[in-house]
C-alpha cells in the first residue's frame, strides 16, 4: 500500500480523497493555486504545494508542476479526482514514466474509452446498442450537413474528448447548425485542447442512466447498479439518485452486463461509469464511458456501503476487487443534490464572491461533501461546484424529504447559488412521482422559479417562522426598555394573544398568536386556518430556525434586511413585512406606474474573460442577437443583444477581464438614431 498520495484536485473531491486516505493511514499532498491557499482541502491534507497562479492552464492543467511536486514530496501515487486532468492519457502516461501510480485506468483504458468515437466504435464491436449517427468525427460544415440530413433533425453535436457536456449543443434545424458548430469546437477546444466533433441524433425526452463499474487488474468486473442522473441543466447533472424508479430488475442486469462487457472489452482497471441514455420504451442506447470516479459517487456509496475511492486506491496498488458480483447488496434509496456558484434567475450563469456566512446541514442519513467554508474565494477561474448533499432512506420518498429538510437548514451566505433552486425541483410534483426526463428543468421551470405556485400550507409555515422572528426581536427590544419605565403604579402584563399582519410581494397573511414566551408552546391562526407551533428558545439574529408545526419539525433559513425578514423553505424565497393592525392601518402602499426603461447600455452579466466580439460598431442588432461571448467557470456564454438598435461604441475586446456590471457596449440613443436617419434621407 501506498505511504503518500498526491491529489492532483482540488474543491470537494480533494477533500473527499483525504477523508479515506486518513481511515487508510496514507498521507497526502495537496496542490494549490495562488487563489486556493486558504481553502479547506489545503488545510485537511498533511502536505501542501504552490503549482502556480489561478489560472488553470498555469496551474491545475499543468501536468509537470503536479508530477514534479509529487516526486519533490515523496509521493508514490497521483488520485486525479475528476475533471483537469482525470480523463488526459498523457497525464496518466507521464506519471507512469516518472516512476509514479496513477489511480486510475491504464493509458491505453482511457486513450480508447475517453475518446468518443473510438469508444463508440468500440461498443458498436461489443454489440452495445448506440445513438444513430457518425462514427468519425466531422472536419467540415458540409460533412456536418450530410450527416444531420441522413439521421434527420433535432441532432446532439458532441465532443470527441472529454465530458461533462462541455461543448454539448442541441440543433433543430439546418439554419442554426454552423454557429452551433463554431461555438461547440471553440467550447471543447478551451476545455479539452481538442476541437473533434461527431453528430448524433437527439432523442427527446430521454432519462439519463449511467452504470457504475469496478474493475481490477485481473480481469474481475462488477457494476455496483445504477444511478438517475435525469434532471440537468446546459447537460450538467444538478440531481442524481440510485435506484431510479424507471428500471425494473431485469432491465437492470442487461444493463449492467453490457456495461461490464465494454468495460472487459477495454481492459478496465478501476472505477469507471458507463452512461446510456433511456427512451420512452425502454430501449437504452450507449453515450459515453468516463474513466474516472463521478461527482455523483456518494449515493451508489450511501446504498451499497462501500468506499469507492479506497476500492480505487486499492485496485491501484495491486490489490484484487474483494467482491463479486453476487456480494453487491443494494440498500434502500440515495439522492444527491450539487450546489453551484450559478444564479438560477439569470439562465445560470456563474457567480463569484465570498461565502461570508456558512453553517452545514447535519442529521441521520445525510452526507455533505463540501470545499467550501466561511471565507472561501469563489473566483472564474474554476468549475462553479461548490458542494453535495446526499441523503439515505428506506425509500424514495423518504430519501426526498430528509434531503429537502436538510437543504432547508443549509446555510451559504455571499455568493447567489443554486442551493433553493434545487430544494425546489427536489419538492416539484412531478419530481416526487419520478416522472422525469432530461427536460425536466426546462418543462417545470422557467428563469430559476417553479411554473407552479407554492403550496397555501409552505406559504403559512413561512409566514409563521417570519412572525416568530419579529415578535421576538420585539418582545427583546420591550424587555430591554423596562428598566426605565415608572416605578410608582401597577405595571400591566404583557398580552397572551397577538396580532400581526404580514406582507410579500405577492400576499398579505393575518396572523394571530396565542400562548407564552415561557412555555414555547403556540396557537398560531394563519388567514383562519390554525397550526400548533413549538418555538424553541432563540435569539433574534439566528439565521436558522426549527419550528414544530403540528408535531413535525420543518427547518428554515433566515436573512434580516432592515425591517424585513427574508424566509427560505423547500426552495421558496419570500421577503416578508411584519406590522401591528395599528401600523399596517398607518402604512401607505401605492402602487405606481412604471414606464419600461429602454437600455442604451450593455453590461457584462457575469465576470469572465471576452473570448469573442461578433458585431462591429455602426451595426443594426435586433432584441436576443449575440454581440459578443465570454468565458467564465470552464463555460463560454454568448451575451445578448438587450434591444434593438444600433451599436454606437464597442467597449470590450477579446482577452479582456470583465466584472459583472461593467459596460461592454452602448447603443445609439433614439434620440441620435432618428436624427442620423433624417439626415440619410
Amino acid at each position: 500500500m501506498f505511504d503518500k498520495i498526491l491529489i492532483a484536485n482540488r474543491g470537494e473531491i480533494a477533500v473527499r480523497i483525504i477523508r479515506t486516505c486518513k481511515l487508510m493511514g496514507i498521507k497526502t499532498v495537496a496542490v494549490y493555486s495562488e487563489v486556493d491557499f486558504r481553502s479547506p482541502y489545503v488545510q485537511a491534507a498533511d502536505e501542501s504545494c504552490l503549482i502556480g497562479p489561478a489560472r488553470a492552464q498555469d496551474s491545475f492543467l499543468n501536468p509537470e508542476k503536479i508530477i514534479n511536486a509529487a516526486v519533490a514530496h515523496g509521493c508514490q501515487a497521483i488520485h486525479p479526482g475528476y475533471g483537469f486532468l482525470s480523463e488526459n492519457s498523457n497525464f496518466a502516461r507521464m506519471v507512469q514514466e516518472a516512476g509514479l501510480v496513477f489511480i486510475g485506468p491504464s493509458v491505453e483504458a482511457i486513450a480508447l474509452l475517453g475518446d468518443k468515437t473510438a469508444s463508440k466504435a468500440l461498443a458498436i464491436k461489443a454489440g452495445v446498442p448506440v445513438v444513430p449517427g457518425c462514427e468519425e468525427p466531422v472536419w467540415t460544415l458540409d460533412e456536418a450537413f450530410v450527416i444531420a440530413k441522413e439521421i434527420g433533425f433535432p441532432v446532439l453535436l458532441k465532443p470527441a474528448a472529454g465530458g461533462g457536456g462541455r461543448g454539448m449543443r442541441i440543433v433543430n434545424d439546418m439554419m442554426a447548425l454552423p454557429d452551433a458548430l463554431d461555438a461547440c469546437k471553440i467550447e471543447t477546444k478551451k476545455s479539452f485542447g481538442d476541437d473533434r466533433i461527431f453528430v448524433e441524433r437527439f432523442i427527446t425526452r430521454p432519462r439519463h442512466i449511467e452504470i457504475q463499474i469496478m474493475g481490477d487488474n485481473y480481469g474481475n468486473i462488477i457494476h455496483l447498479g445504477e444511478r438517475e442522473c435525469s434532471i440537468q441543466r446546459r447537460y450538467q447533472k444538478v440531481i442524481e439518485e440510485t435506484p431510479s424508479r424507471a428500471i425494473y430488475e431485469s432491465l437492470r442486469n442487461e444493463m449492467g452486463k453490457t456495461a461490464c462487457d465494454l468495460a472487459r472489452a477495454s481492459g478496465y482497471a478501476g472505477a469507471g461509469t458507463v452512461e446510456f441514455i433511456l427512451d420512452s420504451e425502454k430501449n437504452y442506447y450507449f453515450l459515453e464511458m468516463n474513466t474516472r470516479l463521478q461527482v455523483e459517487h456518494p449515493v451508489t456509496e450511501l446504498v451499497t456501503d462501500l468506499d469507492l475511492v479506497e476500492l480505487q486506491i486499492r485496485i491501484a496498488a495491486g490489490e484484487a476487487l474483494p467482491l463479486k458480483q453476487e456480494d453487491v447488496l443494494v440498500k434502500g434509496w440515495a439522492i444527491e443534490a450539487r450546489i453551484c456558484a450559478e444564479d438560477p434567475s439569470r439562465g445560470f450563469l456563474p457567480t463569484t464572491g465570498m461565502i461570508t456566512r456558512y453553517a452545514v446541514p447535519r442529521g441521520k442519513n445525510v452526507r455533505v461533501d463540501s470545499g467550501i467554508d466561511a471565507g472561501s474565494i469563489i473566483t472564474i477561474h474554476y468549475d462553479s461546484l461548490l458542494t453535495k448533499v446526499s441523503a439515505w432512506g428506506a425509500n424514495r420518498e423518504e430519501a426526498r424529504k430528509t434531503l429537502i429538510r436538510a437543504l432547508n437548514g443549509y446555510h451559504i451566505e455571499g455568493i447567489t447559488t443554486t442551493l433553493d433552486f434545487v430544494n425546489a425541483v427536489l419538492a416539484h410534483p412531478a419530481f416526487a412521482s419520478a416522472e422525469l426526463s432530461t427536460g425536466f428543468i426546462d418543462e417545470h421551470f422557467q428563469e430559476g422559479q417553479s411554473r407552479i405556485p407554492p403550496s397555501e400550507q409552505d406559504l403559512h409555515y413561512m409566514t409563521m417562522a417570519a412572525v416568530m422572528v419579529a415578535h421576538t426581536r420585539r418582545n427583546l427590544v420591550r424587555d430591554s426598555l423596562r428598566p426605565m419605565s415608572p416605578s410608582v403604579g401597577a405595571i400591566e402584563p404583557p398580552p397572551s394573544i397577538y396580532k400581526y399582519v404580514v406582507q410579500t410581494s405577492q400576499n398579505v397573511f393575518e396572523v394571530l398568536l396565542e400562548g407564552s414566551e415561557q412555555s414555547k408552546r403556540w396557537n398560531i391562526t394563519v388567514n383562519d386556518r390554525l397550526y400548533k407551533v413549538v418555538a424553541p428558545e432563540f435569539e433574534y439574529y439566528r439565521r436558522r430556525l426549527k419550528l414544530y408545526i403540528d408535531g413535525i419539525a420543518n427547518m428554515f433559513r433566515l436573512q434580516y434586511l432592515e425591517n424585513h425578514i427574508r424566509a427560505f423553505f423547500c426552495g421558496i424565497v419570500r421577503t416578508f413585512e411584519i406590522y401591528t393592525p395599528l401600523e399596517w392601518s398607518l402604512a401607505h402602499f401605492m402602487l405606481r406606474d412604471v414606464k419600461p426603461v429602454q437600455e442604451n447600455e450593455l453590461k457584462c452579466p457575469m465576470p469572465g474573460l471576452i473570448t469573442a466580439v461578433t458585431v462591429e460598431e455602426g451595426t443594426q442588432v435586433r432584441r436576443g442577437q449575440e454581440l459578443l461571448r465570454m468565458e467564465s467557470m470552464k463555460m463560454e456564454s454568448a451575451v445578448a443583444s438587450p434591444r434593438d438598435g444600433q451599436i454606437d461604441r464597442i467597449l470590450a475586446r477579446p482577452g479582456q477581464a470583465v466584472e459583472t456590471d461593467e459596460i461592454l457596449i452602448t447603443f445609439k440613443e433614439i434620440e441620435s438614431l432618428s436624427s442620423d436617419i433624417s439626415n440619410s434621407r
